[in-house]
Protein backbone atom coordinates (compact mmCIF):
# COMPACT_ATOMS: atom_id res chain seq x y z
CA UNK A 1 0.00 0.00 0.00
CA UNK A 2 1.39 3.39 -0.71
CA UNK A 3 1.00 5.74 2.05
CA UNK A 4 0.67 8.98 -0.19
CA UNK A 5 0.02 10.38 -3.89
CA UNK A 6 2.96 8.99 -5.70
CA UNK A 7 3.79 12.64 -7.52
CA UNK A 8 4.89 13.64 -4.72
CA UNK A 9 8.26 10.86 -5.47
CA UNK A 10 9.05 13.31 -8.99
CA UNK A 11 7.91 16.99 -7.36
CA UNK A 12 9.63 19.72 -8.18
CA UNK A 13 12.69 20.33 -5.44
CA UNK A 14 12.31 23.58 -3.31
CA UNK A 15 14.85 26.06 -1.51
CA UNK A 16 17.14 23.54 0.33
CA UNK A 17 15.31 24.26 3.89
CA UNK A 18 17.42 24.84 7.12
CA UNK A 19 20.68 23.23 5.32
CA UNK A 20 22.98 25.80 7.22
CA UNK A 21 21.73 25.31 10.30
CA UNK A 22 23.03 21.68 10.84
CA UNK A 23 26.07 20.49 12.12
CA UNK A 24 26.59 18.41 8.67
CA UNK A 25 25.12 20.63 6.52
CA UNK A 26 27.12 21.39 3.52
CA UNK A 27 26.43 25.26 3.23
CA UNK A 28 28.68 27.38 4.65
CA UNK A 29 27.41 29.73 7.21
CA UNK A 30 29.33 33.07 8.49
CA UNK A 31 31.35 31.03 10.81
CA UNK A 32 32.49 28.24 8.31
CA UNK A 33 33.19 31.18 5.60
CA UNK A 34 35.70 32.66 8.29
CA UNK A 35 37.35 29.98 9.02
CA UNK A 36 37.56 28.35 5.55
CA UNK A 37 39.41 31.40 4.75
CA UNK A 38 41.86 30.42 6.99
CA UNK A 39 42.37 26.91 6.31
CA UNK A 40 42.29 27.72 2.26
CA UNK A 41 45.27 25.72 0.14
CA UNK A 42 46.50 28.34 -2.01
CA UNK A 43 48.08 26.29 -4.83
CA UNK A 44 47.28 22.99 -6.17
CA UNK A 45 50.37 21.37 -4.17
CA UNK A 46 48.93 22.31 -0.98
CA UNK A 47 45.01 20.74 -2.44
CA UNK A 48 44.13 17.87 -1.39
CA UNK A 49 42.13 15.03 -2.98
CA UNK A 50 40.91 15.34 -6.71
CA UNK A 51 43.24 14.13 -8.10
CA UNK A 52 42.26 14.03 -11.42
CA UNK A 53 40.84 16.91 -11.37
CA UNK A 54 44.06 18.84 -10.19
CA UNK A 55 46.36 17.41 -12.82
CA UNK A 56 44.14 18.18 -15.55
CA UNK A 57 43.78 22.02 -14.15
CA UNK A 58 47.77 22.10 -13.61
CA UNK A 59 47.82 21.11 -17.19
CA UNK A 60 45.39 24.24 -18.41
CA UNK A 61 47.46 26.47 -16.22
CA UNK A 62 50.92 25.84 -17.10
CA UNK A 63 49.85 25.85 -20.87
CA UNK A 64 48.25 29.21 -20.53
CA UNK A 65 50.96 30.54 -18.69
CA UNK A 66 53.57 29.68 -21.21
CA UNK A 67 51.54 31.02 -23.85
CA UNK A 68 51.30 34.17 -22.27
CA UNK A 69 48.32 33.52 -22.56
CA UNK A 70 44.41 33.81 -19.84
CA UNK A 71 43.31 30.49 -19.15
CA UNK A 72 40.17 29.17 -20.55
CA UNK A 73 36.75 29.31 -18.70
CA UNK A 74 36.78 26.85 -16.52
CA UNK A 75 33.34 25.18 -15.34
CA UNK A 76 33.29 23.14 -11.90
CA UNK A 77 30.22 20.95 -10.92
CA UNK A 78 29.53 19.34 -7.50
CA UNK A 79 27.79 19.42 -4.00
CA UNK A 80 28.67 22.02 -1.60
CA UNK A 81 31.82 21.56 0.09
CA UNK A 82 34.36 20.21 -2.07
CA UNK A 83 36.41 22.92 -2.71
CA UNK A 84 34.72 24.42 -6.06
CA UNK A 85 35.21 27.94 -4.55
CA UNK A 86 38.69 27.13 -3.30
CA UNK A 87 40.01 26.03 -6.68
CA UNK A 88 38.78 28.98 -8.28
CA UNK A 89 41.03 31.07 -5.68
CA UNK A 90 43.99 28.71 -6.29
CA UNK A 91 43.35 29.13 -10.20
CA UNK A 92 43.39 33.33 -9.82
CA UNK A 93 46.49 32.86 -7.74
CA UNK A 94 48.54 30.10 -10.26
CA UNK A 95 47.89 32.70 -12.79
CA UNK A 96 49.00 35.59 -10.78
CA UNK A 97 45.70 37.60 -11.22
CA UNK A 98 43.02 39.40 -9.50
CA UNK A 99 39.92 37.31 -8.52
CA UNK A 100 36.32 39.04 -8.84
CA UNK A 101 33.44 36.76 -6.59
CA UNK A 102 29.77 36.80 -6.79
CA UNK A 103 27.20 34.87 -7.73
CA UNK A 104 24.28 33.87 -9.93
CA UNK A 105 21.57 34.68 -7.90
CA UNK A 106 23.24 38.44 -7.79
CA UNK A 107 22.57 38.64 -10.92
CA UNK A 108 19.16 39.52 -12.05
CA UNK A 109 19.17 41.80 -15.07
CA UNK A 110 21.43 41.85 -17.85
CA UNK A 111 23.03 45.22 -16.74
CA UNK A 112 24.65 44.17 -13.52
CA UNK A 113 26.69 41.43 -15.57
CA UNK A 114 27.78 44.55 -18.01
CA UNK A 115 28.69 46.30 -15.01
CA UNK A 116 30.78 43.77 -13.52
CA UNK A 117 32.24 42.52 -16.84
CA UNK A 118 33.17 46.15 -17.76
CA UNK A 119 34.69 46.66 -15.01
CA UNK A 120 37.58 43.81 -15.32
CA UNK A 121 41.37 44.15 -15.58
CA UNK A 122 43.35 41.85 -18.07
CA UNK A 123 43.33 38.47 -17.04
CA UNK A 124 41.64 38.81 -13.53
CA UNK A 125 39.53 35.78 -12.88
CA UNK A 126 35.72 35.94 -12.18
CA UNK A 127 34.21 33.58 -9.99
CA UNK A 128 30.21 32.87 -10.28
CA UNK A 129 29.07 30.69 -8.31
CA UNK A 130 25.85 29.06 -8.35
CA UNK A 131 26.11 29.86 -11.91
CA UNK A 132 22.81 28.05 -12.75
CA UNK A 133 20.85 31.05 -11.08
CA UNK A 134 21.76 33.35 -13.30
CA UNK A 135 18.46 35.29 -14.67
CA UNK A 136 17.83 34.48 -18.80
CA UNK A 137 18.98 38.31 -20.08
CA UNK A 138 22.54 37.83 -18.14
CA UNK A 139 23.11 34.54 -19.17
CA UNK A 140 22.71 35.22 -22.77
CA UNK A 141 24.70 37.94 -22.93
CA UNK A 142 27.94 36.00 -20.85
CA UNK A 143 27.70 34.02 -24.49
CA UNK A 144 29.22 36.76 -26.46
CA UNK A 145 31.56 37.75 -23.59
CA UNK A 146 32.74 34.29 -22.90
CA UNK A 147 33.49 33.83 -26.79
CA UNK A 148 34.42 37.23 -28.05
CA UNK A 149 34.71 39.07 -24.92
CA UNK A 150 32.28 41.92 -26.59
CA UNK A 151 28.77 42.59 -24.90
CA UNK A 152 26.48 44.67 -26.39
CA UNK A 153 24.93 47.04 -24.34
CA UNK A 154 21.31 48.52 -25.45
CA UNK A 155 20.86 52.16 -24.60
CA UNK A 156 17.31 53.41 -24.77
CA UNK A 157 13.67 51.83 -25.33
CA UNK A 158 11.55 51.03 -27.99
CA UNK A 159 12.45 51.12 -31.58
CA UNK A 160 15.05 54.16 -30.74
CA UNK A 161 16.89 51.68 -28.38
CA UNK A 162 20.50 51.68 -29.57
CA UNK A 163 23.01 48.49 -29.37
CA UNK A 164 26.48 50.43 -28.06
CA UNK A 165 29.23 47.22 -28.48
CA UNK A 166 31.65 47.09 -25.54
CA UNK A 167 35.06 45.46 -25.63
CA UNK A 168 36.03 43.68 -22.88
CA UNK A 169 39.76 43.12 -21.98
CA UNK A 170 40.65 39.01 -22.04
CA UNK A 171 39.52 37.07 -18.54
CA UNK A 172 39.07 33.71 -17.33
CA UNK A 173 35.28 33.10 -16.09
CA UNK A 174 35.09 30.24 -13.49
CA UNK A 175 31.73 29.08 -12.77
CA UNK A 176 30.72 26.73 -10.08
CA UNK A 177 27.40 24.94 -10.14
CA UNK A 178 26.08 22.15 -7.79
CA UNK A 179 23.18 21.26 -10.24
CA UNK A 180 25.21 21.00 -13.61
CA UNK A 181 22.32 19.50 -15.44
CA UNK A 182 20.20 23.03 -15.07
CA UNK A 183 22.84 24.56 -17.37
CA UNK A 184 22.06 25.19 -21.24
CA UNK A 185 24.04 23.36 -23.68
CA UNK A 186 24.92 26.91 -25.32
CA UNK A 187 26.38 28.40 -22.02
CA UNK A 188 27.92 24.38 -21.18
CA UNK A 189 29.95 24.58 -24.25
CA UNK A 190 31.02 27.76 -24.25
CA UNK A 191 33.47 26.29 -21.29
CA UNK A 192 37.16 25.69 -22.09
CA UNK A 193 37.33 22.75 -18.99
CA UNK A 194 35.07 21.02 -16.89
CA UNK A 195 35.49 19.10 -14.27
CA UNK A 196 33.60 17.64 -11.52
CA UNK A 197 34.24 17.12 -8.21
CA UNK A 198 33.49 14.16 -6.37
CA UNK A 199 32.70 13.26 -2.50
CA UNK A 200 36.26 12.99 -0.88
CA UNK A 201 37.43 8.98 0.57
CA UNK A 202 37.75 8.83 4.21
CA UNK A 203 41.57 8.63 3.48
CA UNK A 204 41.86 11.93 2.30
CA UNK A 205 39.51 13.09 4.68
CA UNK A 206 41.98 12.25 7.55
CA UNK A 207 44.48 14.39 5.50
CA UNK A 208 42.15 17.45 5.59
CA UNK A 209 41.95 17.22 9.13
CA UNK A 210 45.30 16.55 9.75
CA UNK A 211 46.49 19.82 7.79
CA UNK A 212 43.29 21.67 9.37
CA UNK A 213 44.48 20.58 13.31
CA UNK A 214 47.32 21.61 12.25
CA UNK A 215 46.51 24.75 11.21
CA UNK A 216 44.50 25.41 14.57
CA UNK A 217 47.32 24.27 16.74
CA UNK A 218 44.80 20.93 17.86
CA UNK A 219 46.72 17.89 18.43
CA UNK A 220 44.94 14.67 17.12
CA UNK A 221 45.92 11.31 16.63
CA UNK A 222 45.52 9.48 13.74
CA UNK A 223 42.37 6.99 14.97
CA UNK A 224 41.26 10.48 15.91
CA UNK A 225 41.16 12.09 12.74
CA UNK A 226 39.59 8.61 11.28
CA UNK A 227 37.05 8.96 13.50
CA UNK A 228 36.14 12.46 12.70
CA UNK A 229 36.15 11.40 8.92
CA UNK A 230 34.30 8.88 8.63
CA UNK A 231 31.42 11.11 9.97
CA UNK A 232 31.78 13.93 7.60
CA UNK A 233 29.99 12.44 5.06
CA UNK A 234 32.93 12.62 2.40
CA UNK A 235 32.86 16.77 2.41
CA UNK A 236 35.98 18.33 3.41
CA UNK A 237 33.68 21.55 5.10
CA UNK A 238 31.81 19.28 7.30
CA UNK A 239 35.45 17.86 8.36
CA UNK A 240 35.97 20.74 9.07
CA UNK A 241 33.54 21.83 11.30
CA UNK A 242 33.53 18.49 13.29
CA UNK A 243 36.94 18.89 13.60
CA UNK A 244 36.23 22.40 15.28
CA UNK A 245 33.01 20.89 17.72
CA UNK A 246 35.49 18.09 18.44
CA UNK A 247 37.96 20.52 19.39
CA UNK A 248 35.83 22.43 21.81
CA UNK A 249 34.93 19.10 23.44
CA UNK A 250 38.31 18.22 23.78
CA UNK A 251 39.59 21.25 25.74
CA UNK A 252 36.46 22.01 27.87
CA UNK A 253 35.86 17.72 29.19
CA UNK A 254 39.69 16.46 28.38
CA UNK A 255 43.21 17.63 27.88
CA UNK A 256 42.76 18.81 24.72
CA UNK A 257 44.15 16.26 22.60
CA UNK A 258 41.63 14.61 20.17
CA UNK A 259 41.81 10.62 20.78
CA UNK A 260 39.59 8.36 19.49
CA UNK A 261 37.30 8.02 22.58
CA UNK A 262 37.51 12.22 23.12
CA UNK A 263 35.76 12.07 19.04
CA UNK A 264 33.59 9.55 19.43
CA UNK A 265 32.06 11.32 22.89
CA UNK A 266 32.07 14.56 21.71
CA UNK A 267 29.80 13.55 18.28
CA UNK A 268 27.82 11.66 20.48
CA UNK A 269 26.95 14.95 22.46
CA UNK A 270 26.60 16.35 18.99
CA UNK A 271 24.16 13.97 18.05
CA UNK A 272 26.26 12.60 15.10
CA UNK A 273 26.70 8.88 14.34
CA UNK A 274 29.62 6.72 13.21
CA UNK A 275 28.12 6.97 9.48
CA UNK A 276 27.42 11.02 9.66
CA UNK A 277 23.75 10.67 10.47
CA UNK A 278 22.49 13.20 12.65
CA UNK A 279 18.84 14.07 14.41
CA UNK A 280 17.00 14.56 11.38
CA UNK A 281 18.39 11.92 9.17
CA UNK A 282 17.12 9.66 11.97
CA UNK A 283 14.57 11.28 12.52
CA UNK A 284 13.01 10.76 8.57
CA UNK A 285 14.31 6.88 8.67
CA UNK A 286 12.55 6.23 12.08
CA UNK A 287 9.78 7.59 11.38
CA UNK A 288 9.81 5.63 7.82
CA UNK A 289 10.44 2.32 9.55
CA UNK A 290 8.64 2.46 12.49
CA UNK A 291 5.48 4.07 10.98
CA UNK A 292 5.10 2.79 7.75
CA UNK A 293 6.41 -0.18 8.06
CA UNK A 294 9.73 0.88 5.81
CA UNK A 295 7.00 1.98 2.86
CA UNK A 296 6.65 2.72 -0.12
CA UNK A 297 5.51 6.39 1.45
CA UNK A 298 4.75 9.18 -0.45
CA UNK A 299 7.48 12.22 0.72
CA UNK A 300 4.57 14.54 2.25
CA UNK A 301 3.48 12.12 4.66
CA UNK A 302 6.90 11.44 5.42
CA UNK A 303 7.46 15.21 6.39
CA UNK A 304 4.45 15.66 8.25
CA UNK A 305 5.53 12.44 9.98
CA UNK A 306 8.65 13.82 10.76
CA UNK A 307 7.73 17.54 11.58
CA UNK A 308 9.96 19.04 8.95
CA UNK A 309 9.07 20.71 5.89
CA UNK A 310 8.65 18.85 2.04
CA UNK A 311 11.32 20.84 0.74
CA UNK A 312 13.75 20.17 3.96
CA UNK A 313 13.12 16.18 3.75
CA UNK A 314 13.28 16.30 -0.24
CA UNK A 315 16.81 18.22 0.07
CA UNK A 316 18.66 18.71 3.48
CA UNK A 317 18.20 15.02 4.62
CA UNK A 318 17.62 12.75 1.43
CA UNK A 319 20.47 13.02 -0.85
CA UNK A 320 22.73 11.75 1.76
CA UNK A 321 20.19 9.17 3.00
CA UNK A 322 20.02 7.96 -0.81
CA UNK A 323 23.95 8.21 -1.17
CA UNK A 324 24.55 5.72 2.05
CA UNK A 325 22.04 3.10 0.53
CA UNK A 326 19.63 3.50 3.43
CA UNK A 327 16.36 5.08 1.43
CA UNK A 328 15.41 4.29 -2.09
CA UNK A 329 13.08 6.89 -4.37
CA UNK A 330 10.53 5.02 -6.10
CA UNK A 331 7.74 5.74 -8.47
CA UNK A 332 5.72 4.87 -5.44
CA UNK A 333 7.29 6.54 -2.66
CA UNK A 334 10.31 6.47 -0.23
CA UNK A 335 11.25 3.28 0.65
CA UNK A 336 13.90 1.83 3.26
CA UNK A 337 16.88 -0.40 2.31
CA UNK A 338 17.70 -3.00 4.69
CA UNK A 339 21.09 -1.24 5.71
CA UNK A 340 18.70 1.55 7.14
CA UNK A 341 16.84 -1.72 9.50
CA UNK A 342 20.25 -2.60 10.23
CA UNK A 343 21.77 1.03 11.07
CA UNK A 344 18.93 1.61 13.59
CA UNK A 345 18.85 -1.70 15.14
CA UNK A 346 15.63 -2.64 13.99
CA UNK A 347 14.36 -5.67 12.78
CA UNK A 348 12.68 -5.41 9.39
CA UNK A 349 9.31 -7.26 8.72
CA UNK A 350 8.41 -10.58 7.30
CA UNK A 351 9.12 -10.96 3.37
CA UNK A 352 5.29 -11.61 2.85
CA UNK A 353 4.45 -7.86 4.16
CA UNK A 354 7.32 -6.40 3.75
CA UNK A 355 6.98 -2.63 2.01
CA UNK A 356 3.30 -2.79 2.32
CA UNK A 357 2.53 -1.16 5.69
CA UNK A 358 -0.07 -3.82 6.27
CA UNK A 359 -0.41 -6.42 8.56
CA UNK A 360 -0.69 -10.01 7.20
CA UNK A 361 -4.68 -10.85 7.14
CA UNK A 362 -4.34 -14.53 8.13
CA UNK A 363 -1.16 -14.13 10.03
CA UNK A 364 0.72 -16.73 8.30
Amino acid sequence: MNWDDPTDATADEGPAGSAAERLVGSVADGEDQAVEAALRPKDLGEFIGQEKVREQLDLVLRAARARGATADHVLLSGAPGLGKTTLSMIIAAEMGAPIRITSGPAIQHAGDLAAILSSLQEGEVLFLDEIHRMSRPAEEMLYMAMEDFRVDVIVGKGPGATAIPLELPPFTLVGATTRAGLLPPPLRDRFGFTAHMEFYEPAELERVIHRSANLLDVEIDTVGAAEIAGRSRGTPRIANRLLRRVRDYAQVKADGVITREIAEAALQVYEVDARGLDRLDRGVLTALLKLFGGGPVGLSTLAVAVGEERETVEEVAEPFLVREGLLARTPRGRVATPAAWTHLGLTPPRPATAGTGQQDLFGA
